[in-house]
């Protein structure tokens, strides 16, 4: 019997709002999970049971060191070898992960998606395909706002003061800049249809050769 062939690491990057998640459930949604599996860096943000709740509304979570990068490497080695995880998940109510762990099953595919996958240098070099989704600025801020007011049952004043004390810096350092390490720089996000469709062919290719 042949050795299972290393699983292929697509890493998708971007600022806040600018399409990301779009993008990702829709190349795996047409993959089908037995190709493709997508891990959410907001998942890995750190826990922050012993804070509590009005530091952890004071956070930035547009900073490196909001994550934790030796679990989400760790589990990326395990899926590569063939094996599950428990993957947290991340509860933004109440700002810290949850009791809530998610199965992972190792695919042929395997996307990562989130604002600092690009940045963060021991998960860059994983990646088999670096996409960068290239939004405007202004748009992305008007989805955010959208975003919480709606789903997070946060006030306007409150995302403005985030966008303008750490989503914008953090976005300027660390984010914007790592669109120099991307393979592939995607505008619009979950609206180029075309860019999707090349991602998806790339995905066929790797799971269906010739």
């Amino acid at each position: 019997m042949p050795a299972a062939r290393r699983p292929f690491l697509i890493g998708v990057a971007g600022g806040t709002c600018a399409g990301k998640t779009v993008v990702c459930e829709r190349l795996v949604e047409r993959a089908g999970a037995a190709r493709a599996a997508l891990i959410r860096l907001d998942s890995y943000q750190i826990d922050r049971t012993h804070q509590p709740v009005e530091e952890r509304l004071a956070a930035n979570y547009d900073h490196p060191d909001a994550y934790d990068w030796p679990l989400l490497n760790n589990h990326l080695a395990v899926l590569a070898a063939g094996q599950p995880v428990l993957a947290p998940t991340y509860d933004f109510t109440v700002h810290n992960r949850s009791d809530v762990v998610r199965e992972l099953l190792p695919a042929p595919v395997i996307v990562v998606e989130g604002i600092l996958v690009l940045h963060d240098a021991g998960l860059r070099d994983r990646f088999d395909l670096k996409v960068y989704v290239d939004t405007d600025a202004d748009l992305r801020f008007i989805r955010r706002l959208k975003r919480d007011v709606e789903q997070r049952g946060r006030t306007p004043d409150s995302i403005i003061a985030q966008y303008l004390t750490t989503v914008r810096p953090g976005h300027e350092q660390f984010i914007e800049p790592s669109k120099r390490f991307a393979d592939v720089v995607l505008p619009w996000g979950g609206l180029n249809e075309p860019a999707i469709d090349l991602l998806v062919a790339r995905v066929d290719q790797l799971t269906n050769p010739a």
